[in-house]
């Protein structure tokens, strides 16, 4: 592994164009990113993604739990390593690689699973940047998926976008749709910085339209930059990873009943695109926050402050979070649904964003 030779790659990433186009106000049109020919899945936006990369610099290797299918046959063992369920081990010999100038890419089976290596992901690759002086670059990425899946308890369905969010010296992105999954994780690949990267296991089977632009290997988001997916006048509504997805379909309900919703995509938790959010307030008057994770300390949270902050004399309403339960997820189906958002509650909570309905105070 050690023995790979060293070699400078000078791939930039470019803007898509699809970002800048105005969308009709359908769910359908909503998610089409530019004149796409051509369906893909998350998981293929993904694997086609870590294999242009391995496939353009030598230093990219993979190592971890649940290895992406079919590039170990095509880069081998040497550059795809296969590892026990030993978070802590095979993430700190990540980090040492990265410290030595290699590129690693480490998968957790599940994010929950990076709790046993938060030491090496915080302490070791997070801090050492700053704490040598900029004379060690950590060019990391830490990927899997995040947030609930369905089914699989407390311990298995935490977000941790607000946890890695919080951190200073990490980056954090979470894609949404497949142009953002290849693009973002282009992107975290070539950064020279550490990268948390939290994919969303029910999205990796969900089909998006790609345009030719998306499918060039050189094609690469830009970190920190979030996408307008919807365009609307009469509310903002941020959200990230599958709740994306819920905001565009609470977005259709809301233009039958003459309520023009504006969805954004962050994209990027750390660094958090604040002027776009910012923006997109002074214009609508009005947010909603959505997201998966806990309500306290959460991105949501984070986005209110910097909203109250920059843009309080814009607002016409009080500032609407929508987010998980403020308890351990439970098992049973029914009441899982009960504790993660759900379309009907962004539909109601913009609805009294616009004072179209009954306060949360009068109903209590």
């Amino acid at each position: 592994m050690l023995g790979i030779v060293r070699q400078k790659i000078g791939a930039k990433c470019i803007n898509s164009s699809a970002a800048k186009q105005s969308f009709p106000r359908t769910l359908d049109a909503a998610r089409r990113f530019s004149s796409a020919a051509k369906q893909m899945t998350v998981r293929e936006a993904l694997n086609s993604a870590l294999d242009e990369e391995m496939a353009a610099d030598p230093k990219v290797f993979m190592m971890g739990e649940e290895i992406t299918k079919g590039l170990l046959d095509k880069y081998g063992p040497e550059r795809v390593r296969d590892t026990p369920i030993t978070e802590a081990g095979f993430t700190g010999i990540g980090v040492g690689a990265a410290y030595y100038g290699l590129r690693p890419v480490v998968e957790f089976m599940t994010f929950n699973f990076s709790m046993q290596a938060i030491d090496h992901i915080i302490n070791s690759a997070a801090k050492s940047n700053y704490m040598s002086a900029g004379q060690i670059s950590v060019p990391i990425v830490f990927r899997g998926p995040n947030g609930a899946a369905a089914g699989v308890g407390a311990q298995h369905s935490q977000c941790y976008a607000a946890w890695y969010g919080s951190c200073p010296g990490l980056k954090v992105l979470a894609p949404y749709s497949a142009e953002d999954a290849r693009g973002l994780l282009k992107a975290a690949i070539r950064d020279p910085d550490p990268v948390v990267f939290l994919e969303n296991e029910l999205l990796y089977g969900e089909s998006f339209p790609v345009s030719e632009e998306v499918l060039d290997s050189s094609f690469c988001l830009p970190i920190g930059k979030a996408k307008i997916e919807l365009e609307g006048k009469d509310v903002t509504i941020t959200a990230f990873s599958k709740m994306v997805g819920f905001a565009l379909q609470a977005a259709e309900i809301l233009s039958k009943e003459g309520i023009s919703a504006e969805v954004i995509n962050l994209r990027s938790i750390r660094p958090l695109d604040r002027d776009t959010i910012n923006r997109s307030v002074r214009k609508t008057n009005r947010l909603v926050t959505v997201e998966e994770g806990y309500p306290q300390h959460g991105v949501g949270a984070e986005i209110c402050a910097s909203v109250i902050e920059e843009s309080f004399g814009y607002l016409d309403a009080p500032v609407e979070r929508i987010a998980g339960a403020d308890v351990p997820m439970p098992y049973a189906a029914n009441l899982e649904r009960m504790a993660v958002p759900q379309v009907e509650d962004i539909v109601r909570a913009a609805k009294r964003a616009c004072y179209r309905s009954v306060p949360k105070s009068a109903t209590a």
